[in-house]
């Protein structure tokens, strides 16, 4: 599976969101101000996340697609 989100625009769409939310925790987390709106945020980062379809179906502990990129925007490490 090279590309999953090349042919599913619902994933895709789903993955741009974590990233999103994953941004806006970590800029939440690493503020002055950072408290029960930075948790908000991580959850809702993690709801997200776990809509997305696992990179291994049949193995229930495998990551969910497009789990690096999305680790790395809640460290704020973008690239």
């Amino acid at each position: 599976m090279d590309n999953p989100f090349g042919y599913n625009t619902l994933s895709a769409k789903i993955q741009g969101l974590s990233i999103q939310v994953g941004e806006l925790f970590a800029d939440l987390y690493k503020g002055p101000n950072s408290g029960p709106d930075s948790m908000e945020a991580l959850e809702a980062y993690k709801s997200l996340r776990r809509l997305l379809p696992r990179e291994v179906s049949w193995i229930s502990d495998s990551r969910h697609i497009g789990a690096a990129a999305a680790h790395k925007a809640t460290q704020g490490v973008m690239s």
